[in-house]
């Protein structure tokens, strides 16, 4: 496929609880504020989307204690925002110095606890298609299904050495699954390309915690789009961590589907928990 102008470079993945009892009033804020002004306003923000995980869908999580998510069941709202390849320090210096205004502004959320929330670097895509919707465009497309993998190396293999061997054999049997179109794969963002500036002191304690580390700096996060429902696929990734597992390479240490929300509505904040 032709490289598109419009690249991916970085995104902001940060998956988020409300209070329960404040799900309604979280899942506004953030849809018809939060959203926008956190992040969709700045420069080089060019695309972005949210994610639900109900109840049903948290059960299918695994395995069962993982170093991305405690407990692995934490997170109900996942949104996820692409930054345009070869911008992202400008991006990420507004995105700093925005988080300062909005909380000194009282435009936050205090009744939320993050999950996991942290800015990853592109490293490869791969796609069941031979003209496939690029990876660029893959938030405006609205895929209904979304399934998040993090993977730690097994001792004696890099990061590295762990995807290409993923890109050249387990993911493409898991492209072969009916409704797996595309399987990204993301690493943390380096000290040596430091993000946004840490948030200023707060001394009323507004500005939350972004919770867990993740795991391991050199894992390796899987974020797979669905053309349809991730629990009706959900053995195929199941059957897709096994063989990493048998593989000797790597671990699946979280694995996750979540439902693409019903922008302007408060679908599944009923459904939570």
């Amino acid at each position: 496929m032709e490289e598109p102008p419009v690249r991916v470079g970085s995104m902001l993945f940060t998956m988020v609880d409300p209070v329960p009892g404040h799900e309604v009033a979280y899942n506004r804020w953030y849809e018809r504020d939060h959203f926008y002004t956190g992040c969709m306003v700045g420069a080089w923000w060019f695309a972005g989307t949210r994610w639900a995980a109900p109840r049903v869908l948290k059960d299918l999580r695994f395995p069962a204690n993982s170093t991305f998510a405690e407990p692995v069941d934490a997170g109900s709202f996942l949104s996820i925002y692409w930054v345009h390849e070869g911008h992202e320090q400008e991006a990420f210096d507004w995105s700093g110095e925005q988080f300062r205004w909005i909380y000194t502004n009282d435009r936050g959320f205090n009744e939320r606890k993050h999950a996991h929330t942290a800015l990853y670097d592109l490293a490869s895509t791969r796609y069941a298609a031979d003209d496939p919707i690029p990876l660029a465009l893959a938030l405006d497309h609205r895929y209904p299904g979304l399934a998040v993998l993090s993977l730690d190396p097994a001792e004696g293999h890099t990061r590295d050495e762990l995807r290409q061997w993923l890109d050249d054999g387990p993911v493409q049997g898991l492209l072969g699954t009916e409704g797996v179109e595309t399987v990204c794969s993301w690493t943390v963002r380096g000290a040596d390309r430091a993000a946004a500036p840490p948030p200023a002191p707060d001394p009323n304690g507004k500005v939350p915690s972004l919770a867990t580390e993740g795991g391991r700096p050199d894992r390796l996060v899987q974020m797979c789009f669905i053309e349809g429902d991730p629990a009706g696929c959900w053995d195929a990734f199941r059957g897709y961590a096994k063989e990493i597992a048998d593989g000797g390479i790597g671990t699946v240490t979280f694995a996750a589907p979540f439902w693409k929300t019903v922008v302007g509505t408060d679908t599944y904040t009923d459904q939570l928990w």
